[in-house]
């Protein structure tokens, strides 16, 4: 089909052809950064957790006298391991996701300190004895921490513990190590130092907040050993061991949760003692992201109806002026599939130049959001997934019009104007 005569047909009517060409650039932009929006946000809600998370209760203790922690949480371990079906229980500063973590700022080199802007921002969790189990760590090299390591390990006013040692997440040893083992390496935060004696599988941070704008960080976690003692004298999420953790089967989950409540609330009347299961805050950590993911599902598909619509109409109206010569080219042999095509090609030529100018928007709105919030890069693919989108919708919208268009009878070429 010679393209000249479609070319010249829009020259001639210029102001419906950009108004179609602006609306396509629009939507394309605004689709390809809402795709890519959607596809951040579910790889995020999918993310994989190096833990037991369906055999997770996790019992948070608060409102205790810190003056007591010592003895209270031996106390407080003791009756809950006792509880039927409880696999292990232990206490921790934080679980993944729940948003209570600590960061500190590490490097590799000894002269590294905490406001270096080349190290790493690490969020960690303190773990009483036994937590490894409790959550279900899985060891990928090294060894976890021993009772000497729990027990002598307290909590200095950076709210940093005294051992030496941590454990870190395999994502974190690849980033501050490339290709190298991280057994044996020191994390520095001059004057802190901190040996690594484990890697773990990824377990994710308390928070995202130290995760950067190119997605990484939700695996630098460290693990370090911490005594109950060292709860004296904080309260809070600020480095006391406020949550229990208790591993059991899913199926005992619900019990298990009722009856550690009772008896928390036996042993510490003045306490408040909230219960949950993991998988449920893991559900409202990303609770806010599933509302945008299903926010911009409907703000795409109003787009994209709108879009077809503005299509349909723009194309009727060309249709319903050009009457008469679509009327003389069928009086001159033209076929009904030939009307077909006409129209059809004139929509592709449309389509394509406003997808061309909508990618390069597109663009330029991701780096702006990129700069400005936290937005990562897009994916060069979302750009020839909404060209096709584009296309194909911009086929079916203008289907109906172009039939209408083939159905002009050669006999409206003789109607006088």
């Amino acid at each position: 089909m010679a393209i000249h005569p479609i070319l010249a047909s829009l020259r001639a009517h210029r102001v419906p052809s950009l108004l179609v060409v602006a609306q396509i650039a629009l939507a394309c932009a605004v689709l390809c950064n809402a795709m890519s929006m959607i596809g951040q946000s579910m790889d995020d809600i999918r993310l994989t957790n190096a833990i037991d998370e369906r055999g997770l209760s996790v019992v948070s203790l608060n409102g205790v006298d810190p003056k007591t922690a010592a003895s209270d949480i031996p106390r407080d371990l003791a009756v809950l391991r006792d509880i039927p079906g409880v696999k292990e229980a232990a206490t921790t500063s934080a679980t993944p996701l729940n948003g209570q973590g600590l960061d500190w700022s590490f490097g590799t080199r000894p002269e590294a300190t905490v406001n270096d802007t080349g190290d790493v921002d690490v969020e960690y969790y303190l773990l009483g004895e036994g937590a490894d189990r409790a959550m279900g760590l899985h060891l990928i090299e090294g060894r976890f921490f021993n009772a000497e390591e729990y027990a002598n390990s307290t909590l200095g006013p950076q709210l940093m513990p005294s051992a030496h040692v941590v454990i870190i997440t395999a994502s974190l040893a690849q980033r501050m190590w490339p290709g190298q083992t991280a057994l044996g390496k020191i994390l520095y935060s001059s004057p802190l130092w901190y040996t690594v004696v484990g890697v773990v599988g990824d377990v994710l941070c308390p928070d995202d907040g130290v995760r950067g704008k190119d997605g990484q960080g939700f695996y630098d976690s460290g693990f370090f050993p911490i005594s109950p003692a060292s709860a004296l004298g904080f309260t809070g999420p600020s480095g006391s061991l406020d949550y229990y953790v208790l591993r059991s089967a899913p199926k005992d989950r619900d019990r298990i949760m009722r009856q550690a409540v009772a008896r928390l609330r036996t042993l510490n009347p003045g306490a408040l003692v909230k219960a949950q299961r993991y998988t449920d805050i893991r559900e409202s950590y990303f609770a806010d992201a599933n509302s945008m993911v299903g926010m911009l599902v409907v703000v795409c598909a109003v787009m994209l109806a709108v879009t077809a619509f503005g299509i349909v109409g723009l194309t009727s109206f060309w249709v319903q002026q050009r009457r008469r010569q679509i009327g003389i080219r069928r009086a001159l042999g033209a076929s009904r599939g030939q009307i077909l095509d006409y129209f059809r090609a004139e929509n592709f030529l449309l389509t394509t130049a406003g997808v061309a100018i909508g990618m390069a928007m597109a663009f330029g709105v991701n780096l702006f959001l990129m700069k400005h919030y936290e937005m990562r890069l897009m994916h060069w693919y979302y750009l020839p997934c909404s060209a096709m989108v584009f296309w194909l919708l911009g086929q079916l919208a203008v289907l109906g019009p172009a039939l209408r268009a083939a159905a002009v009878p050669p006999v409206v070429a003789t109607r006088s104007v």
